[in-house]
């Protein structure tokens, strides 16, 4: 019998992670019955990019009680702005609904703890889309911690880049305003969080550490053209000017670079948004934005373990460097994406594998084939375990829950509360839920 689905935000993650495979592929087990958005665009646009989804009726936010009434969904997909995930999240648990969560699970922990909560008094069960684990490089690492390749592990170091293409989109959406992402460290961050969590296998962070700062944009951003706030990108007298901008399109603009993440006009598409609802192409250095772009963190664990973590929001070119120490041994990996928006030839790009170091012995390199789709193949992965069902042959839990949320979640608030605090965080309580 196939599962009842209703999606809580129409956006583009919404349409092509969810919406469209679920009619392309896992039309079989699972049935979309309800949409909900704020912006009446957005169901034009998903009509659109997905033809089978005409007919599926569309309610407004105030209108989600109706809609649970009238299609009698088994599960909910939340996949509206950070800032109401809570919202949808616990409404849907108070109806006994199973959710399905995009990261990050809500933008502070005392709203996860409501969320944690919720689901006590609940028959529906939350589930975190935390599908990075899914990326085939990622599931080795796991699987050669299981395995006991390097021991008790001691010590984490995770170092991420994102380019100066992906990293300055965020500066251009709603996720630049803490009130509506939590800030970098937890919409972008808790990715990353979750993944150590998972590979070190310890959802109890204990103490966090950390600085930060916004070097790049905002009006003191060094590549400002001028500080005056309120332009568009669309329209803006000075994009010329603008760096960022002239790094991607020819002055005839017959060079451009599209970007999902900004574009709110396609020309095979029509409009993307209502432009009174929300413009995806504000200014990366407007004097509003009260995020960093510069981030570092120490963060202590109830097992021992010690990871220090950094994440830099304008970099040449996309990736991360990590290595897992342990007792007996040591794991290196690194990835590297964004090829497309690189002038030069990316590192790595077509490479991968994981390099094993015993204490006592030679390195053993591990190839890893790719996996296909996005995030590595993590995309993928995630999408046959929610609509088909958890693999039952896979050794170790992967799908994430909402006890790894509320961890990732906890050390990306710590991280943003010790920047501005100047102070370190105890999260022993927080842990407790």
């Amino acid at each position: 019998m196939k599962r009842r689905y209703v999606v809580c935000g129409v956006s583009g993650r919404a349409i092509h992670m969810w919406i469209k495979p679920l009619y392309e592929t896992f039309s079989k087990y699972a049935e979309l019955v309800g949409m909900l958005d704020i912006d009446p665009q957005r169901f034009v646009v998903c009509k659109k990019d997905v033809p089978q989804s005409k007919d599926v009726p569309t309610y407004k936010p105030e209108e989600y009680d109706k809609m649970i009434e009238e299609t009698k969904p088994d599960a909910v997909f939340v996949v509206c702005k950070d800032c109401f995930h809570a919202h949808y999240i616990i409404k849907s648990l108070e109806k006994n609904l199973d959710v399905i969560t995009e990261k990050p699970m809500t933008t502070n922990w005392e709203d996860s703890i409501r969320v944690r909560e919720a689901e006590k008094k609940s028959k529906g069960k939350v589930t975190c889309t935390f599908n990075y684990r899914y990326n085939p490089q990622h599931r080795l690492i796991r699987e050669l911690v299981l395995a006991g390749k390097v021991g008790r592990v001691t010590h984490v170091d995770l170092n991420w880049y994102i380019d100066i293409k992906h990293g300055s989109s965020y500066f251009h959406r709603w996720n630049r305003m803490r009130e509506n992402s939590g800030s970098l460290s937890i919409h972008k961050a808790s990715h990353h969080f979750d993944l150590v969590n998972w590979w070190i296998g310890c959802s109890d962070p204990q103490k966090v550490h950390a600085f930060g700062a916004l070097n790049h944009y905002g009006p003191n951003g060094p590549f400002n053209p001028s500080k005056k706030d309120g332009r568009h990108c669309s329209d803006c007298a000075e994009r010329r000017q603008c760096a960022y901008k002239a790094r991607w399109e020819s002055r005839a603009a017959s060079v451009k670079v599209h970007d999902d993440h900004l574009d709110f006009f396609d020309e095979s598409r029509g409009l993307l948004y209502t432009p009174e609802l929300y413009r995806p192409d504000m200014c990366m250095f407007d004097s509003e934005i009260n995020i960093h772009d510069t981030i570092v963190a120490n963060v202590k664990y109830s097992n021992g373990v010690l990871l220090n973590y950094s994440a830099n929001f304008s970099t040449p070119y996309e990736g991360y460097r990590l290595a897992i120490n342990g007792t007996h041994g040591r794991i290196e990996a690194e990835e590297w994406g964004g090829a497309g928006s690189t002038a030069f030839p990316c590192p790595r790009a077509t490479d991968h594998y994981v390099d094993y170091y015993p204490i006592f012995g030679s390195r053993e390199r591990l190839s890893v084939k790719p996996g296909v789709g996005g995030h590595g193949g993590g995309d993928s992965g995630i999408l046959e375990d929610v609509f088909m069902g958890v693999e039952e042959k896979r050794p170790y839990d992967i799908l994430a829950t909402s006890k790894d949320g509320l961890a990732a979640i906890s050390i990306g608030d710590a991280v943003f509360k010790s920047i501005t605090e100047d102070r370190i965080i105890d999260l022993s309580d927080v842990m407790k839920h």
